[in-house]
This record gives structure tokens, sequence and C-alpha cells, in this order.
């Protein structure tokens, strides 16, 4: 892991802590959280706070997650919604957090400027000891004051101002009018810079979570369905209908499709499919070649490659020869690969259609999918981190660099490239038109040739 620290693909982006009085803001917090404060005289945190300095000292990987399902935070400073979230126990924390910080920024600027923020997501759900406890998460809201309790004294005050401003006798009120005085050294001028937090609560219809082995939850579809990593059948009754794990790899083919949610890369508009899947193909050949013990590594060229494809002939993986019909269909006008969801290339050659849904899907496509390295990377890091410890020296050495190479000079753009747009907060983005080419059944069969 020592590698992707130093390129910046593992912790990078955490915001550094040094300066005294924000050690001390965050040890006030913490103690306001966990009971606990750190020695540390500097450390990096992470979008909810969390720094794994910290958690090292404290021996506590949870000290800011408490049984994994009620996440709290710290916030020294608004630039923490461009950090990365650690040990996220719910696909949906970053959204919401990153979400709760932009629709606030002023005031939580203004609050942080003084103090730090403590906070929690809090929901009805303290302790996920069952799979079908899953289902109660329906709704998480965002709690968050000052350790002064800043927030909390500002609608104090306003509610004194009000009672003020109505009671005919309130100018005599001496007891009154000394509560206002008070709360207003606090607190400031709360009628012309009102305190007030807003947007602190979220539907959380759909949503990924690491208990019990990994489950994606799809609830917002028009059929609903729960997909587990592992076997359905260890996870008992559930209120639900459908439930499937991965390896029916039929039953989620057909759940994407009727649902809308995955398309074709072909078929994907503003794409270089055939720069996509050629990428693809390296990534399969780096496994196939580590598996076989052959030459690669940090700064493999695709000519390099090429000449492992060469050498492994017909022990070419079922996943790049599927992939390399699709490419010759894209560009040298090859025959239509027929491929269903029982070919071991199939999900290689989706992405998830534009819609609220995007970053979920793509993280279910990147587990089904687990050879492509970029997109597990992107889109679920945690599962890519446990595949990187288990990877030979070679293809950690080519990962690493392709990443800090291809990845990281322009991150926005290459997510752009791979998934589209990124998704709006408010509204729903618009369903693209269909192609030209009329697709149809989990795969999309092409009627009338390549155009």
């Amino acid at each position: 892991m020592k590698r992707l620290i130093e390129k910046g693909l593992m912790y990078g982006n955490l915001i550094r802590i040094d300066a005294p009085a924000l050690i001390e803001r965050y040890n006030r917090a913490l103690m306001q959280l966990s009971g606990r404060v750190t020695a540390l005289p500097e450390f990096h945190i992470d979008l909810a706070g969390f720094s794994p300095e910290v958690a090292d000292e404290l021996g506590d990987d949870l000290y800011l997650n408490p049984k994994g399902c009620n996440r709290q935070f710290i916030l020294l400073s608004t630039e923490q919604k461009e950090a990365p979230l650690l040990n996220a126990q719910f696909s949906n924390w970053r959204s919401i957090l990153t979400r709760f910080i932009e629709a606030n920024e002023a005031q939580l600027f203004s609050l942080t400027a003084r103090d730090a923020v403590a906070g929690e997501l809090e929901d009805s759900v303290y302790e996920v000891d069952t799979p079908a406890r899953i289902f109660e998460f329906n709704r998480i809201t965002v709690i968050a004051d000052t350790t002064g309790s800043h927030v909390a004294e500002a609608a104090k005050l306003a509610t004194l101002i009000e009672r003020f401003r109505k009671e005919p006798d309130a100018w005599w009120d001496d007891v009154l009018i000394a509560q206002m005085i008070g709360l207003a050294k606090k607190t400031g001028d709360v009628t012309r810079q009102p305190v007030v937090l807003g947007s602190t609560s979220f539907e959380t219809p759909d949503f990924w979570t690491g208990y019990f082995g990994g489950v994606y939850l799809f609830r917002s579809v028009e059929h609903p369905a729960l997909i587990s990593v592992g076997p359905r059948a260890a996870l008992g009754d559930l209120p639900i209908k459908q439930v499937f794990d991965l390896a029916q790899r039929n039953e989620v083919a057909k759940f994407l499709e009727i649902n809308g949610l995955a398309e074709p890369i072909v078929r994907a508009r503003g794409t270089d499919a055939g720069a996509i899947l050629r990428q693809k193909m390296d990534f399969i050949l780096v496994e196939a070649a580590a598996q076989l013990g052959l030459a690669t590594g940090e700064g493999t060229t695709r000519a390099a490659l090429r000449a492992v494809a060469q050498a492994l002939g017909s022990k070419l993986p079922q996943e790049f020869q599927g992939l390399a019909a699709l490419l010759r269909w894209v560009e040298a006008g090859g025959p239509w690969p027929k491929l269903d969801s029982r070919h071991a290339a199939y999900f290689y050659s989706l992405r998830a259609t534009q819609g609220p849904n995007r970053d979920l899907v793509n993280m279910l496509l990147a587990e089904l999918a687990p050879l492509d390295v970029r997109q597990l990377f992107i889109c679920h890091k945690e599962l890519f981190y446990r595949h990187y410890a288990s990877w030979p020296e070679a293809k950690r050495a080519y990962v690493a660099d392709f990443l800090e190479r291809e990845y990281q000079v322009d991150k926005a753009g290459a997510r752009a490239q791979l998934f589209g747009p990124e998704p709006g907060m408010a509204i729903e983005p618009p369903i693209a038109p269909r192609d030209v080419v009329a697709l149809a059944g989990p795969w999309g069969a092409v009627r009338g040739g390549r155009k």
C-alpha cells in the first residue's frame, strides 16, 4: 500500500491539521462525540473529520462510526467537501455530507472560523444485527452544531426576539432582555446574520452497504430488488420480492435492463468506445500475464501487451476475446458479437445510464467486472484496495503507474469520458434519446447491421 500512498492513490486529498488552534477545536469536538482526545501534533482528516493517524493512536477505526451505522463527523473547514470519505459503510454517506456542506457553505464557513462543527448522520437504526434491518434505512437527518452550541443558542435567541416583539410588556421584562443580551454576546446579531442550517434531511431509497458481505438495495426503481455479493440464501427472509446474488448473472442483467439502469458502452453518446474497450482489454491482459508469470510492470506499453496477447494465444481470457470481438465491430465493421449475460465479457461491456442511481450502478458493475481496475478504483475503492493487496508485484506496479499517469492528472475528464456527466443534485438528469441502432434484450441485438 506504500506505493499507492506515495502516488496519492490512497489517503489522497486528505486535509492536513497541524495548527494548535485547529487541533484544540478538533479535540473539543472529539471529546464531545466520543469522550476521547488525540495527543498528535499533526494529522490528516477526511470529509467527515476521520483521521487514519488518530484511529491508529486510539486503536479504533470506528472512533467516529460507532457500530457502523450512525456516522459522526467533525468539520473544521468547508474545504473538507473536496476530501474523500474513508471507512464508509454506506455508499450515500459521501453525497449526503457533501450536499449538506454545499447547501450551508456560508453558515458553516462562519461557524468553523471560530469553532469546530460536530454532528451525526442520524437514522432510526442503531445496530444492524440482521439483514432485514437494512430496510429500516429510509431517511438520514444531519444533526450538527458547534461544540459551543452556537446553532442551538441562535435558535433560542431567535425565539426570544420573536417573543420580545410580540409581547406588549416585553420592554419591562428585565429577565427576558438579560437573556437576549447574554445569548447575543455568544451568537451575534441573528436578525441580520441568522445561524440556521438547512437541507438536513435526505431520503435514502437506494444504496450499497458493506454489511453482510456487501449488498445493493434498489427501492426507487420500477422493479425493486436487493443484490447480494455473497449467497442470497445466507440473508434469510427479507421484506422484498426480488433478491439476487452476483452469481445469478442473468437475473442481475435482466434487473438492470428492465429498469433501464445500464447500457452498452458502444451505444453511449459522447464516448470513444474504441479507446475504452482497448483499455479494458489491456487490464485483462495484465491480469492474465500476472497469472502466467509473464513480464509486465511499471511503464509497460501497449505494444508490450500486444506481445503478451500473442504469447497467450488460445489461452487468452474469455473477457478479452469478447471485448476484442466488440472492438472489431466498432472499428473494423466486423460481425456483431453475440454477447449475453452468460459471457464473461458481458458486464465489462456496460456502463450505467444517466440518472440518480448512476454511481451506484457503476459501483455494482465494477464488482461484476473486477479486472477493469480503473473502474474498480474510481467506483469501489474499498474493493480495489482489497484486490490490490493480493495482486502480484508486477500487476501492482502497472496499475499504480497507470492510475497516476492516466487518471490522477484529469480525474473529472476521465470520469466524464467513462461514465458521462455528473448527475445533478436537485433533479434527475433527462433520459438520453435512443440510438439509431435499435437494441433489444439484456445485451441488445443490432438490427440492420453496423452504422
